[in-house]
């Protein structure tokens, strides 16, 4: 955590959070607005800080470079000191991906990217995703279904039976990537709103996996953006809690 709070000990920083929140995946360039008495340089080193401590998530495309704010390390924070004080605040996620489609190379720019990294091995994590016996402990208590096949369902159920989402599957690399479809069924206007796309890439790093979770095709005024950014990190922390100590996160209270 040192590093954590090494880097939001600046109000320079914090406004450079503050721009990512409002808008994420901006460019060098596009930040060094936001501190106009600042050099390139000196932003570029406050950016810096700020990817050391986990807070920003960088993709370079091209000559550009990408930054995307990441709430884990709030999220962990909030866990550790602030949950038993207030309720649940959750920032924004974001990322960027460049995806091969239609025979040619074309970049395209997720909405959000959430990234955790979770001590423990690849497969455990891959387990915890795709095992309904795990999903129910940390996915807001459904279980996932699905044979885990190109162009299969994927449905997520409440233990009365009931369907919460459903989607299908669109890639899958078992342990190490699953691309699917998700379409929200507990409330009509999600539900209006139609699927977005989901992408789970999973890397091992010195006995830990880094899990980055992308989301594509949420319109950032949608109910779903503010719906699917605010939830997802309750979700994977849960799945990290899960597998490294055996139980997940408890429900979320009002």
């Amino acid at each position: 955590m040192d590093e954590v709070f090494r880097a939001i000990n600046d109000p320079s920083r914090r406004l450079l959070l503050d721009a990512l929140f409002e808008r994420d995946g901006q460019t060098l360039g596009e930040l060094c607005a936001y501190l106009p008495e600042m050099t390139r340089f000196g932003v570029m080193n406050h950016l810096a800080v700020l990817e050391e401590g986990g807070l920003v998530t960088t993709l370079k495309r091209g000559r550009a470079k990408y930054h995307y704010l990441n709430p884990v390390p709030i999220r962990q924070i909030h866990d550790r000191w602030i949950s038993r004080y207030a309720g649940l605040q959750v920032g924004a996620i974001a990322g960027l991906k460049t995806r091969l489609e239609n025979g040619d190379h074309k970049l395209e720019i997720p909405a959000h990217v959430y990234k955790t990294y979770i001590r423990g091995a690849v497969e455990d994590v891959w387990d915890a995703i795709v095992n309904p016996d795990k999903t129910v402990q940390y996915y807001f208590g459904t279980r996932v279904q699905s044979d885990w096949e190109v162009g299969s369902p994927l449905e997520y159920f409440y233990p009365d039976g009931s369907k919460v989402a459903d989607g299908h599957i669109v890639a899958i690399d078992p342990p190490k990537r699953l691309e699917h479809t998700f379409r929200a069924l507990w409330d009509d206007e999600l539900k209006a709103e139609g699927p977005m796309r989901e992408v789970l890439s999973l890397t091992e790093h010195d006995g830990m996996v880094e899990l980055m979770v992308e989301m594509y095709n949420l319109d950032p005024s949608s109910k779903r953006f503010s719906d699917f950014t605010q939830g997802n990190p309750y979700i994977y922390a849960g799945l990290k809690s899960l597998v490294e100590t055996g139980s997940a996160l408890p429900p979320l209270t009002p």
